[in-house]
C-alpha cells in the first residue's frame, strides 16, 4: 500500500497525482481550483442510454484498503454540475459522490456506482443554497462506504457498495455533463 498522501494543493502537486481528462482552467494555490469544460461526465447507460468517460479526475493509484477524504466548495452554473470523490477500477466499474446541481428544487446529494457498465444513482435532497461539503470514500477489502458532513458536523453514511478490482484510481473528479463553466475548489485531499 503507498503511502498516506496528503494533498493541500498549495503550489506544485504531490508527485502521485495525475490527470485523467485534465480541464482546460487549472490551478493549485491555497486549494485545487478548476473550471469544468462542457459536456464532460461519468455514466454508463441506465435510465439515459448514453455512455460518458471524459469527466475530469486527479488521482492517485491505490492498492489494498483506504481512507479518502476532500471538502470540496462548488459554485453550479448549470443542472448536473459536480464535484466529489472518484474510485475507479474501469470504465465499466467505478463509483462517484457528490453534490448535484439542480436549477429548481433542491440540490442532489447522493452516489453513482457503476458495476459491469451499468450505472446506477442514488440521492437525497441538499439545500441548493449550500456550496460546500465535506466527503470520504472508505475501502474496506471489496466494500466501499461513503459518507458526507457539513464542515465541523458529524459523519453521516450515504452509501455502502462492492466493486471489484485490485488497483484503483482515487481522488478528487468535477463535470459538467451540459455546459462548461462550473468552478470548484478542493480545500485538501487525504488518502491513507
Amino acid at each position: 500500500m503507498p503511502e498516506v498522501i496528503e494533498e493541500r494543493f498549495a503550489g506544485e502537486l504531490d508527485g502521485r497525482l495525475r490527470w485523467m481528462n485534465e480541464p482546460a482552467r487549472w490551478r493549485a494555490s491555497e486549494g485545487l481550483e478548476l473550471e469544468t469544460d462542457a459536456q464532460t461526465d461519468f455514466w454508463q447507460r441506465t435510465h439515459y442510454g448514453f455512455r460518458a468517460d471524459n469527466g475530469h479526475l486527479l488521482f492517485a493509484e491505490w492498492t489494498g484498503d483506504f481512507e479518502m477524504t476532500t471538502r470540496v466548495r462548488f459554485d453550479p452554473a448549470h443542472q448536473y454540475d459536480q464535484a466529489g470523490l472518484m474510485v475507479r477500477f474501469s470504465a465499466e466499474e467505478w463509483l462517484k459522490t457528490s453534490v448535484e446541481y439542480e436549477p429548481e428544487g433542491p440540490a442532489r446529494l447522493g452516489a453513482v456506482v457503476t458495476r459491469g457498465g451499468w450505472s446506477d444513482w442514488s440521492t437525497q435532497d441538499f439545500p441548493r443554497e449550500e456550496r460546500e461539503v465535506e466527503l470520504r470514500v472508505r475501502r474496506e477489502e471489496r466494500t466501499f462506504l461513503v459518507d458526507w458532513r457539513r464542515v465541523g458536523g458529524e459523519w453521516t453514511q450515504l452509501r455502502v457498495a462492492p466493486l471489484e478490482g485490485e488497483v484503483a484510481r482515487v481522488g478528487v473528479y468535477a463535470c459538467s455533463p451540459k455546459s462548461a463553466g462550473m468552478r470548484a475548489r478542493f480545500a485538501w485531499l487525504r488518502i491513507g
